[in-house]
């Protein structure tokens, strides 16, 4: 990315998607993301490994949607800047009829979204507030790409810790949950601090200065997002030991990710 970007986007204050980015290798970020990261990295030098594995989570869980859910209706909520191995580039490389569509608050994520996925069929970008999850569904781009009479992978990945428990984001899940059919899916990774606690509040402390804080919750509070959906195997695991490809992330990663997916039955 031009360190002279356009006059809207501020770079002055660390932004949680270009960090991101910068943990992944990309370009798409400015100086106050990088000094940002590399204070989370003082503390949690694992971190980008475990974004790596995150992203990694990521495409095992849209392959297995694809392929052994049948789904081909993708809802990426919070989805950040685009990268590499994208919901619907794993999609449609399975199924080429899949439709996704990638919904964010972000206008860095929807400016560098559209211009990027310009001209890809069955995708779209469009603006929206997890805080605010019925006015989401109701945008007229996401209704004319999804149909929300047929099942919907909804994806909540790295995103519900942006949310303050004031926020009441079991709450959001809730909405969303009811607002797709049966046989829906719903997939969720977020950071939890039970094992090597002060390094991880160390690390979520950066971001108390960023475009968006951390939220780390315990175990039994981030099970309660799949409370009216049945957790499919195996359950509530940390990044790693969702269905292990043998090429995939090595585990031994500090367990500061829980992920899962559910079905709605």
């Amino acid at each position: 990315m031009s360190e002279r970007p356009p006059v809207e986007i501020d770079v002055t204050t660390p932004n949680v998607a270009r960090m991101y980015d910068f943990y992944l290798g990309g370009k798409d970020n400015y100086a106050a993301d990088r000094e940002a990261t590399e204070q989370v990295l003082r503390v949690a030098p694992q971190t980008p490994a475990l974004a790596r594995a995150n992203r990694a989570f990521l495409g095992r869980a849209v392959r297995f949607l694809v392929r052994e859910a049948g789904m081909r209706q993708f809802l990426d909520l919070g989805a950040g800047l685009p990268t590499q191995g994208n919901v619907h580039e794993v999609a449609q490389g399975a199924a080429p009829a899949s439709r996704c569509v990638y919904v964010d608050n972000d206008p860095v994520v929807l400016t560098h979204g559209r211009a990027l996925l310009k001209g890809v069929g069955g995708v779209e970008v469009v603006p929206g507030d997890l805080r605010r999850p019925s006015e989401l569904l109701d945008d007229p781009l996401l209704r004319k790409a999804i149909d929300l009479s047929e099942p919907v992978a909804v994806l909540l990945v790295s995103v519900l810790h942006c949310l303050t428990d004031q926020e009441d984001p079991w709450e959001v899940v809730r909405v969303l949950g009811e607002a797709v059919p049966s046989g829906s899916h719903l997939v969720v990774s977020h950071i939890t601090a039970a094992e090597r606690p002060a390094a991880a509040q160390a690390g979520a402390a950066v971001y108390q200065r960023a475009s968006s804080a951390m939220t780390l919750r315990p175990g039994e509070a981030i099970a309660r997002f799949f409370d009216g959906f049945e957790l499919l195997d195996p359950g509530l695991v940390p990044l790693t030991d969702w269905r292990p490809e043998p090429s995939g992330p090595q585990r031994g990663l500090p367990a500061w990710f829980l992920c899962g997916v559910a079905r709605k039955p």
